[in-house]
């Protein structure tokens, strides 16, 4: 039996994607073999030896100590696109709510009950929450990964003009993007041509704060700015000079703080980004699924620490090695089966940064000898046998 902790409720569509004769679930587990969580801040956890992966149901994974649990051998997984869909309409709300003042329209209207005329007050007060409409705006998209991709679409079919950028944009979401969308190279390009500006990466080193006074000032004046991905994209204090100074015009954020909640120009929203019961099922589903392939048969889909690997189980044990990367890893580990006369029938290898992976399928046992001589080669990490 495998047994999964969960640090947050989880989906029961999710859950029920682990058999009951396979798995036991609970959210209190000394020894846990797997961890199912959402939003649960890990970094500050003690990590069990018995641990073996990781899955966050969502696309994030900054509340997950990533390197520490490579160091270990815990295989982190996450659920990019599963809740894409939910995502994407968010966007969509916020380029309505960021040109048309329906929010201010409405706390403005709410606040006349009461008062006697309201019919003739709304029509005279009106004029002041007037607003923009997108058709034929120009919408840049900062990431175009399963959620941008989407977003690209839908505001096309809106009649905007769009212009994406993403440096490691993969041929599967190339081939998904409408055929209008303007693709770009230069960032700077985002900047100089969106009346609209949405983004959709990871928070990096690299993309931390990459919306600040320098980025605004490549922008068009009265640029409308929106972030559902990650706070830390945008500096706070920069984009709140460049909305007093009329550079920017709007600002939805999914990630209110103490600095930006009721302040003119930043319509705050409460981390709504991935909040539908479809995307919370989907999410949950994909992490049940990703945990039970690598559990179950070793097999590495959408992990963020350790390299995508994976093959059909063809032969009766399954050997799978944890490394250190280093120029004769996968050498070292073949030699081990050749010194013990064990042909393999088949095996895959895998590198990502500094870490690496191996699958082997042998048609004998593997006892502990295979597995201590594995285990004692420079920077292997950890060994697992799946029969």
């Amino acid at each position: 039996m495998y047994k999964v902790l969960t640090l947050n409720k989880i989906s029961k569509i999710g859950l029920k994607e682990l058999p009951a004769d396979l798995y036991t679930v609970a959210d209190e587990e000394k020894n846990p073999d797997a961890i199912l969580l959402r939003s649960f801040k890990m970094h500050d956890m003690e990590l069990p030896e018995s641990l073996l992966a990781v899955a966050r149901c969502g696309a994030g994974v900054n509340n997950i100590p990533l390197d520490k649990c490579a160091e270990k051998g815990i295989v982190v997984f996450n659920t990019p696109g599963a809740n894409a869909n939910a995502v994407k309409e968010l966007v969509l709300t916020a380029l309505f709510i960021s040109s048309r003042k329906i929010i201010d329209s409405y706390n403005w209207a709410q606040s006349l009950k009461g008062t006697e005329g309201v019919a003739a007050t709304v029509e005279k007060g009106k004029s002041q929450f007037a607003g923009p409409e997108i058709t034929g705006k120009t919408l840049g998209i900062v990431g175009l990964g399963a959620i941008g991709v989407l977003v690209a679409n839908a505001a096309v079919a809106l009649g905007m003009k769009v212009i994406g950028y993403d440096p490691f944009l993969s041929v599967n979401g190339a081939l998904k993007l409408d055929g209008s969308v303007k693709y770009t190279e230069k960032l700077d390009d985002i900047y100089a041509e969106s009346d609209y500006i949405t983004v959709h990466v990871p928070l990096t080193s690299d993309t931390k704060e990459m919306f600040c006074k320098e980025s605004f000032a490549k922008m068009k004046d009265g640029v409308r700015i929106i972030n559902l991905a990650r706070g830390e994209l945008v500096n706070t204090e920069d984009i709140k000079t460049a909305i007093k100074e009329g550079k920017v015009a709007r600002f939805v954020t999914d990630f209110p703080n103490e600095n930006t909640v009721d302040v003119e120009g930043i319509i705050t929203l409460p981390h709504l980004g991935a909040s539908t019961p479809e995307a919370e099922d989907n999410c949950a589903a994909m992490a049940a699924n990703e945990m039970r392939e690598y559990l179950e048969y070793g097999n590495i889909i959408n992990s963020v620490n350790y390299p995508a690997c994976s093959m059909a189980k063809s032969a009766k044990t399954r050997v799978c090695v944890l490394y250190k990367n280093t120029s004769d890893s996968v050498a070292s580990i073949t030699k081990v089966f050749a010194d013990n006369n064990i042909t393999p029938v088949d095996v895959i290898s895998k590198s990502k940064g500094d870490f690496g992976y191996t699958i082997i399928d042998i048609n004998s046992d593997a006892d502990d000898s295979v597995k201590n001589s594995i285990e004692s080669i420079d920077g292997v990490i950890k060994v697992r046998i799946i029969k």
